[in-house]
């Protein structure tokens, strides 16, 4: 993306965004939980599905509740261009430290590991000079 294009968001849309994020770890580790008391095995969770499951988070949400809580029109497409953009760095990123630890990545660790290094790349986005 040029960087005159480059998106930046609001304080406030980012605490929003990482509040649904963390609220997808937590139902990842719930349904772990769930998962563990019926003696399921664990499947293999990637990167590139913890994007998915967010912005399907965030298209349900602002269909629910965006104007009340202040998202911006066109932000769904916007974190849409942004995922495009992050995806391969975040997934590089996330099977380095995964790799770093040499234990397979539980879903909810790789959706924070997934949400951690897209917050540091929309961090390192916005400071860009434009």
């Amino acid at each position: 993306m040029p960087v005159e294009d480059v998106m930046t968001f609001s304080g406030h849309v980012i605490g929003l965004l990482k509040e649904y994020m963390n609220d997808l770890v937590v139902q990842a580790e719930q349904e772990a939980g769930a998962q563990e008391r019926f003696g399921f095995s664990k499947e293999l969770y990637r990167p590139h599905q913890a994007l998915s499951d967010l912005l399907a988070l965030l298209d349900d949400r602002i269909e629910s509740e965006g104007i009340q809580v202040g998202l911006p029109e066109g932000f769904l497409h916007d974190m849409w261009s942004l995922c495009n953009d992050a995806g391969p760095q975040v997934a590089e990123r996330v099977w380095m430290e995964v790799n770093a630890a040499r234990q397979p990545a539980s879903k909810a660790q790789t959706r924070e590991l997934t949400y951690r290094v897209l917050i540091q790349f929309m961090e390192a986005r916005s400071q860009e000079p434009q």
